[in-house]
């Protein structure tokens, strides 16, 4: 995070508490970096909005520039602004969506989390940073190349959030309950499941430098036992991966991220692996 040189900021006038300002102004009061404001919509003119902002934030020692765009939708606009100004977070509020029209609808902060090459904080909370926990959430189970990478991607980032906001960071890591159909005897029996898992995570907590007053293990489904242990951690931001399904795959399956968003009680930092982010580049510019 520390690399981040350029912030883009969504800015929705129409919600005047300013989260997404709020959080993208603590991140770059420690790294430096440029806050790129971003105003999606097509139809009232927002100028003179965004140009009050940016003169506040300047006044106030940022470095600040602003825009109004639109290209079809919300998550294009932001894809089509993340990639023209090189910044490497996007920052934006989440608001719940309407449950009828989540059903009948892809959301569209599930949208631009599967399309988004850079990571992409949403902001859920008013509550302070400071002092508080971060959570990251991994899949020690998982050991390709891909989670590897994206192992690195979490831990790394949690820890530089974690010294931001000078918090603690705990890791999660969920293991699946036992299947008597596996074809694995390992995966029939609880007590077999943990065992070999905790052997991988003591590799795990080598590599990344984690305690075990800082690991939790617990055996479920990630989408429930995420949100469970950041309520109890009272985390103030959950650091999560995703591999960005989209189609009919990810309409099927889903994926942890958007699926925990409207229950999860923390902002969440949402990151890709290095293969995913260099496909979504790819496609971004052959547009």
């Amino acid at each position: 995070m520390q690399a981040i040189r350029s912030i883009l900021v969504v800015i929705q006038p129409d919600h005047a508490e300013g989260l997404a300002l709020k959080r993208a102004k603590l991140i770059a009061g420690v790294t430096r970096s440029h806050l790129h404001l971003l105003v999606c919509d097509d139809a009232d003119d927002h100028s003179g909005y965004l140009r009050q902002l940016c003169n506040t934030l300047q006044q106030d020692g940022y470095s600040a520039t602003g825009q109004q765009a639109w290209h079809g939708s919300a998550h294009d606009t932001i894809n089509n602004a993340q990639q023209a100004e090189g910044c490497g977070l996007v920052v934006k509020q989440h608001l719940p969506d309407n449950p009828l029209k989540k059903a009948l609808l892809t959301p569209d902060d599930w949208k631009l989390l599967r399309s988004c090459p850079s990571p992409v904080l949403l902001v859920k909370t008013h509550g302070p940073w400071t002092g508080g926990h971060v959570l990251a959430a991994v899949d020690v189970g998982n050991a390709d190349d891909e989670h590897r990478d994206l192992h690195t991607r979490i831990i790394d980032h949690g820890y530089d959030l974690a010294s931001l906001a000078k918090a603690e960071l705990h890791v999660l890591s969920a293991h699946p309950s036992p299947m008597l159909a596996a074809a694995d005897p390992t995966f029939q029996l609880r007590d077999t499941i943990e065992a070999r898992y905790r052997q991988q995570c003591r590799a795990f907590q080598e590599t990344y430098d984690i305690d075990d007053q800082h690991l939790h293990i617990a055996e479920g489904p990630a989408d429930v036992l995420i949100p469970h242990f950041a309520q109890q951690l009272h985390a103030a931001v959950t650091v999560i991966g995703t591999v960005a399904r989209t189609g009919f795959s990810g309409a099927l399956i889903g994926n942890t991220a958007e699926v925990i968003l409207d229950t999860l009680e923390s902002d969440i930092l949402v990151l890709k692996p290095d293969s995913i982010i260099e496909h979504l580049e790819q496609q971004l510019s052959e547009r």
